[in-house]
């Protein structure tokens, strides 16, 4: 049932400014990988009518239709576009501002214009379909974003929203130290059945793709992480958001915080640094997807003055590699998504090198970050591959990044949705 759910307004998330509806565009490129084979295909061209693809297959097969714009990119393979599974455009690295600073103090006016060139990098990065886990203070502000991109205003990749998040009073930041008044939050506060199904609906009816819930946070004696919503909450966020053909998303740390999150339905755990055994098997078993968020803690780490490469790794990063490891080996479907606005827009290509650092095959790492990230957006017959039918996201890159995953970083031409956004 979870992988079937649809998202009934999926279709106007991706509505972009089409080309001319019989445009044609071929693209030639050295090879084509489709987001699930093994291997790149050579000689194999793409053909692209209006917004989605027409053909792609060997040269002699496409050919050249009259009147189509030929594109040469010699040297390089055709990939679908990238999907960030885990990003929060209203964010900037915390080594410029730190967190409390962006909520507190930074203007909402400030913090769009921000959003605007984020938006616009990562799609100059070839990722050309992001899920946005959250605007942290920023309100339904991306919403308006995701509209202004859906209208062809700015540029920018295809959005999923979250909006405001949820979390229990007095769990998130920026933590309460004068009680006369309440201080802005990075997410809003439910409680209880009635109040986290209304909070829910509320964010459904401003626009959200998602719900994200905090299933646990650092708000123990000691400041230590510890569960939020009961499971009785959880299980009634699950029903109000699948009732309205949305996907709930779950913040998770801790064992009891994830088991909560799976045994009330979420699709996917974010971060999940303390998975267990337990944990692992639970999501394998509930077909539950782990985005691990490894480059946050890695940006982090060097932000608190870790020297990587000359300093002896923290424990915090090999214990996370560790769980990484352990997921992995358990068979826990993977999301590629880094917790990007911790660290810079359009360097998304981070988490996918970290994720081949910690184990992962550059091939994994690809099909996770394409064919995968579509499936657990339930957006596989829309993106996340070439095959005709589906919409013409595609990106050139030098080289072959199921061999070599530094190659996504060479991007030298993004399309999305017919219409050429980047050429080199």
């Amino acid at each position: 049932m979870r992988r079937v759910l649809l998202l009934v307004f999926a279709a106007a998330s991706v509505q972009a400014q089409a080309p001319a509806r019989d445009s044609l565009l071929l693209l030639k490129p050295a090879a084509v990988w489709d987001g699930v084979s093994d291997a790149p295909r050579s000689g194999w061209t793409v053909l692209v009518r209006g917004a989605r693809i027409a053909a792609a297959g060997p040269a002699a097969e496409v050919g050249t239709p009259k009147g189509a714009t030929v594109v040469d990119l010699p040297g390089t393979t055709l990939i679908p576009g990238m999907i960030e599974g885990h990003a929060h455009l209203f964010l900037h690295p915390y080594n410029e501002t730190q967190w409390n600073d962006q909520v507190l103090r930074e203007s909402l006016a400030l913090r769009t214009a921000r959003a605007v060139n984020h938006a616009r990098s990562t799609l100059m990065a070839g990722f050309t379909t992001v899920r946005d886990l959250g605007t942290e203070g920023a309100g339904y502000a991306d919403v308006g974003l995701k509209q202004a991109i859906d209208q062809g205003i700015i540029p920018g990749p295809r959005l999923l929203v979250a909006t405001k998040a949820m979390v229990v009073t007095g769990s998130y930041a920026p933590k309460r130290t004068d009680f006369s008044f309440d201080p802005m939050q990075g997410a809003e506060e439910a409680d209880g059945i009635d109040g986290v199904v209304r909070v829910a609906r509320d964010q459904i009816a401003h626009g959200a793709d998602v719900v994200k819930v905090y299933a646990d946070y650092r708000w123990g004696p000691r400041g230590e992480a510890m569960p939020t919503f009961t499971d009785a909450e959880l299980h009634a966020i699950v029903d109000a958001a699948r009732s309205s053909g949305r996907p709930v998303v779950a913040h998770a740390s801790t064992p009891e915080g994830m088991r909560r999150a799976i045994m009330a339905g979420a699709e996917t755990i974010e971060h999940g640094d303390a998975g267990t055994a337990e944990t692992w098997k639970l999501m394998t078993e509930y077909h539950v997807t782990f985005c691990p968020t490894l480059a946050a803690g890695d940006a982090t780490r060097q932000y608190a003055g870790w020297k990587k490469g000359l300093d002896p790794e923290p424990a915090s990063i090999t214990e996370k590699r560790a769980s990484f490891k352990a997921a992995l080996a358990a068979g826990v479907t993977m999301c590629m998504g880094g917790d990007v606005g911790v660290y810079s827009h359009g360097d998304n290509a981070r988490e996918m090198e970290l994720m081949v650092d910690y184990g992962m095959t550059p091939l994994a790492v690809m099909k996770a970050a394409t064919s995968g990230n579509a499936r657990m957006l339930h957006w596989e017959n829309r993106v996340g591959r070439v095959a005709p039918g589906l919409l013409a996201d595609l990106v050139a890159v030098k080289g072959d990044p199921t061999r070599d995953i530094r190659a996504v970083r060479s991007v030298v031409l993004v399309v999305k949705g017919g219409v050429i956004e980047k050429k080199l």
